[in-house]
């Protein structure tokens, strides 16, 4: 099973850069992103799960509505994108949930950010996807944990996915920044490998942000935008070619407890 999931949020990624946008270009970013994602799951009857913090979401609820109508999970990416508290687990989760009338059981962290278990099982996950079990300078050293998934206490944790070999990432710069040919490998050896895999990216990949105001180095906007629609779209459409089957966390941990 492939999972497809995105963190929604608002773009704050400049701000990290020392750039420049305003909060209403931050949602409209993720939100234009956020449609063309849609269309193009749409277009190859593909699931997602989609990790939205509660600012962007309270900020786009037609499109919130949007995903859950056509069959996508909505899981939480906590309150703010850029401020966290433990009280923001369980907030966070209640308040999607009272927003969409949908059940919210999984959770990841923005940034990948540690976070303590024991708060998020009393939060009330069932799953946790917030661990990329490799080595990314400066920001995370997770060679020592499980590539694949996990129980801890009475929460699943589904680590984004690595290649058997040398660990190296398939998170969003990997696609960006990857010869896409080198990068289906590498999907391949996982799935051969481990049955599933998870990939995560964000909506304001697929949206216009070479902006000189926002600052941000190269290796973040390279194949964004139509680019990254093109690229996404093809390969989406190489999965499902492939015979992959897409599905939501919630349909994946189904299947694992069967």
């Amino acid at each position: 099973m492939v999972l497809l999931s995105f963190d929604i949020e608002e773009f704050d990624m400049p701000l990290e850069y020392k750039g420049e946008i305003s909060f209403d270009k931050q949602i409209s970013i993720s939100q234009h992103g956020l449609e063309n994602i849609l269309n193009i799951l749409k277009k190859h009857g593909a699931k997602a799960t989609f990790f939205s913090t509660v600012v962007f979401a309270e900020n786009s609820k037609h499109l919130i509505e949007r995903l859950l109508k056509e069959g996508h999970e909505l899981a939480s990416h906590t309150w703010f994108h850029s401020e966290f508290e433990d009280k923001y687990l369980k907030e966070s989760r209640e308040k999607l949930e009272e927003l969409f009338s949908t059940k919210v059981t999984g959770l990841r962290m923005p940034r990948m950010m540690p976070v303590d278990e024991k708060e998020v099982e009393k939060a009330g996950y069932s799953y946790n996807s917030s661990i990329n079990p490799t080595f990314l300078p400066g920001r995370y050293n997770n060679l020592k944990v499980s590539r694949t998934y996990f129980k801890e206490g009475n929460v699943m944790q589904v680590p984004a996915s690595v290649s058997p070999n040398f660990r190296i990432p398939l998170f969003w710069l990997s696609f960006h920044n990857f010869p896409l040919s080198f990068y289906k490998k590498l999907t391949s050896d996982t799935l051969k490998k481990d049955k599933y895999l998870n990939v995560y990216f964000h909506p304001w990949e697929f949206a216009e942000i070479k902006d000189e105001a926002f600052k941000l180095p190269g290796f973040t906007v390279k194949n964004s935008g139509k680019d990254m629609v093109e690229r996404f779209d093809t390969f989406v459409g190489w999965l499902k070619d492939k015979g992959h089957t897409f599905g939501t966390f919630q349909e994946f941990l189904k299947q694992v407890h069967a």
